[in-house]
């Protein structure tokens, strides 16, 4: 008797270590909510510039970016001093618009010096989503329209409002019904813009499409897109959550194609590593959202003010070291480097953001045999034959250099 109670005891004992003492793997897959059936699963215990280091301390080169949300790299100092700053005077105070608070202010007056005159007024959200969300309600408000204008192959977030306009059907299906009033164009597609109607309350263009594969506008398409806004008297918005920042070689994608928006919308990169949003435009505009209704558009945490202290050092961080100018100079060392490898059929570039396509292969096939050699790229969405290369915008020449020569090895063993 005494011998099965003993065990019994052991074996309660081992059921309860196994329930109560998971892994942080084994926590992840069975209580954190999966967006893919097949997870990379690194589990980084720490990151610094180009640099993600798991928990036995290999190294791995970041050239993803957190999907260009990490242009300063990880854990840069001016956005980690300016966070510590602020964390010592105070967090979330009041919900947003009713306070005056520091961090949001001189953030707004930061990106309205660097702006033009027509977007000089900032709401701030929490993401990229947010940003699209409220966007499209400020287009409706100034306009009185309801129509939607927004291109294929384009992303734009997944809350309800930013996949309404989402340009892939086969990730949208199973949401329906979304937003009413929606119509898809193709991009580069001159002859399409005729839909654009006094009907149409906006039209939402990524000025370079991302996840279709770094797609460059073509036959000043962005021109003539601006025109037929301009004579329908429809709203521009431009989507620069993944492109703002000094990604494309400019501060801010439009810059390179002399076309300003009426509504600007920026995330990822923004915080320096930190969740933040915004949607931009004149301060005309912006006051449709203060009455009928009041509170046209809230949110609890927009402009949280460790975010917004945050935001302001990696945007001053860009700009007074030059990262922009640097930015076109490291990208095009890395097309260089790769173009003529006999496994790449093309690369499409931006800045320092290049799509590298590949001959016969799924994009899969080099990622994988990327990630054994500790190098993090990812695909793109809406194009599986290319991945995605757009590592920190700090990156420095002699390690292009190196991980070029990686790559090349990679792109070497597929068969």
């Amino acid at each position: 008797m005494n011998n099965l109670f003993i065990k019994n005891i052991y074996g309660a004992f081992r059921f309860f270590v196994k329930k109560h003492m998971l892994t942080n793997r084994q926590i992840f897959f069975e209580h954190i909510a999966q967006t893919t059936p097949e997870p990379m699963g690194l589990e980084i215990t720490h990151a610094k510039g180009i640099y993600l280091y798991d928990k036995n301390n290999t190294e791995y080169i970041d050239l993803v970016s957190g999907v260009s949300v990490s242009n300063l790299g990880h854990l840069h100092p001016k956005v980690t001093s300016a966070i510590t700053e602020q964390l010592e005077k105070y967090m979330h105070l009041m919900v947003y618009g009713d306070f005056i608070q520091a961090p949001q202010v001189k953030l707004a007056k930061k990106l309205s010096d660097v702006l033009p005159d027509n977007l000089n007024c900032t709401y701030f959200v929490n993401s990229g989503s947010e940003a699209i969300d409220g966007a499209l309600k400020l287009a409706k408000r100034c306009t009185g329209r309801r129509e939607i204008i927004a291109f294929k192959n384009a992303y734009h977030g997944g809350t309800h409002g930013a996949l309404s306009i989402l340009g892939n059907e086969e990730m949208k299906n199973a949401f329906r019904p979304l937003l009413p009033d929606i119509r898809q164009l193709r991009y580069n597609n001159i002859k399409d813009l005729e839909q654009i109607t006094e009907k149409t309350a906006c039209v939402v263009v990524e000025p370079i499409q991302a996840e279709a594969g770094i797609i460059l506008p073509e036959n000043n398409f962005l021109e003539a897109l601006n025109k037929r806004c301009k004579e329908t008297g429809s709203l521009l918005i431009f989507d620069e959550i993944q492109m703002g920042f000094g990604r494309t070689g400019e501060l801010f994608a439009f810059q390179k194609y002399n076309v300003t928006p009426d509504i600007l919308c920026l995330a990822k990169a923004m915080g320096g590593g930190m969740p933040i949003g915004a949607f931009i435009s004149s301060k005309e505009n912006m006051s449709k959202l203060t009455y009928n209704p009041m509170l046209g558009h809230i949110t609890t945490f927009g402009g949280h003010p460790v975010c917004c202290a945050a935001a302001l050092a990696s945007l001053n961080t860009i700009i007074e070291e030059k990262l922009p100018a640097q930015a076109e100079k490291k990208g095009k060392l890395f097309e260089e480097n790769l173009i003529n490898h006999p496994q790449v059929k093309t690369i499409r570039r931006v800045g320092l953001m290049l799509a590298v396509e590949l001959k016969n292969h799924d994009s899969m096939d080099a990622i994988n045999l990327l990630i054994k050699d500790k190098l993090i790229v990812d695909p793109f969405l809406f194009n599986m034959n290319a991945f995605r290369i757009a590592p920190p915008l700090i990156i420095t020449e002699k390690e292009i250099e190196q991980i070029s020569e990686t790559i090349t090895k990679c792109l070497d063993s597929i068969s």
